[in-house]
């Protein structure tokens, strides 16, 4: 069964779960180690996934771990897609309720993607991911998630010349959320991709509607620390290169790094000062059937590197390295799934010049095609 139709099955299936995301949390508790989220955590969670359609369950969701903080919370993920019952939910809230802002700004980015002739769409797909601030959150971080695009149709790739295709998903995002165009921004986001070596790609595209105005940027697949350094002082980073070469180093001690990745984030004014470090032990193809499955072992030798840091608390380490497993059959009242987890990946986080958060981003999904 091809993927999309598995999704669409998922979908239908689902709905004779339940309505919302909490009714389907609400099972999963047992897979969720309190270390990692405690009891009021997963109160919280199970109140935003209140506000979420259950279908939303068919595409990965899951928890941004933060494994340098004892406390244990989590932020929540989740993905959809236009042209689906989770997107048709967003669409009738926006309708119906005007004071939504979150189903607003969906609506709004789905019909650029669903346009005819959209160029969007042949860029990003059809899929849009949401964090929710649970357990990072500020007062007034969770009212609306944030937002990201992943240019998985056409790569866009270092040295290729697609700043119009980079332009293209900035300004639809920010037109999205209902912020004027500035050209300072967009031109420091373009200056972001045309100082990419070749062979490097823009991972990912997001806005925070409820924080700071700022673009974040995912650039993926240097491959050497002089590489991303070099790339991070051609781009007037304001942190110092010295901690980045340093952290990289340290890891290269103890694992083998095949690629490491960058996220930085993109203001009128220039960089901001944080940097999200992403180191990768395994080479992965958003185009590989095989994607989000990992065997169990595969991230032992990167957890085990990242446990000689001081800032990782070692009981969340431990219960993270269980959190892989086979794939699991479950028994609900509309039938068979497959339940799908895994680690997709691990951040961490470089603040006044020195590892100051890891952060593990795991993930969950059911399929009801899988198990047919």
């Amino acid at each position: 069964m091809e993927i999309d139709e598995a999704v669409n099955v998922t979908q239908d299936r689902l709905i004779g779960e339940g309505e919302t995301m909490r009714d389907l949390l609400q099972h999963f508790r047992n897979y969720v180690s309190p270390c990692l989220i405690g009891e009021t955590q997963w109160t919280e969670i199970l109140n935003c996934g209140g506000t979420l359609p259950i279908t939303l369950a068919a595409l990965p969701f899951g928890f941004e771990l933060p494994l340098h903080d004892p406390e244990p919370k989590a932020d929540l993920g989740v993905s959809l897609a236009s042209g689906t019952r989770s997107a048709t939910f967003f669409h009738e809230r926006a309708h119906n309720d005007s004071s939504d802002l979150t189903a607003k700004i969906i609506t709004r980015l789905f019909d650029q993607i669903e346009s005819k002739n959209s160029s969007l769409q042949e860029i990003v797909g059809r899929k849009l991911m949401l964090e929710y601030d649970i357990g990072s959150a500020n007062a007034m971080d969770c009212e609306v998630p944030g937002m990201f695009l992943r240019p998985g149709e056409r790569p866009i790739i270092g040295a290729t010349e697609q700043v119009n295709d980079v332009s293209l998903i900035v300004d639809s995002l920010v037109s999205s959320v209902g912020w004027d165009s500035v050209e300072d921004e967009r031109a420091n986001v373009r200056r972001a991709y045309m100082a990419q070596p070749e062979d490097t790609r823009m991972d990912s595209f997001g806005i925070f509607p409820s924080r700071e105005r700022v673009i974040r940027l995912a650039i993926m697949g240097f491959k050497t620390q002089n590489e991303i350094c070099d790339y991070l002082r051609n781009l007037g980073w304001p942190g110092e290169t010295s901690a980045v070469e340093e952290v990289i180093s340290r890891f290269k001690e103890r694992v083998k790094i095949v690629r490491s990745g960058a996220n930085i984030d993109v203001y009128q004014h220039g960089l901001g000062p944080t940097l999200g470090l992403t180191l990768i032990v395994k080479q992965r193809y958003t185009k590989d059937s095989r994607y989000w499955l990992d065997g169990l072992t595969d991230w032992d030798p990167f957890l085990e590197a990242l446990g000689q840091e001081a800032i990782v608390n070692q009981d969340k380490l431990e219960e993270l390295a269980t959190w892989v497993s086979n794939p699991t059959t479950l028994f609900g009242k509309s039938g068979r799934y497959v339940l799908l987890r895994g680690i997709h990946h691990i951040k961490l986080v470089i603040e006044e010049n020195a590892l100051r958060k890891a952060k593990a981003y795991v993930f969950l999904v059911l399929s009801a095609g899988l198990s047919q």
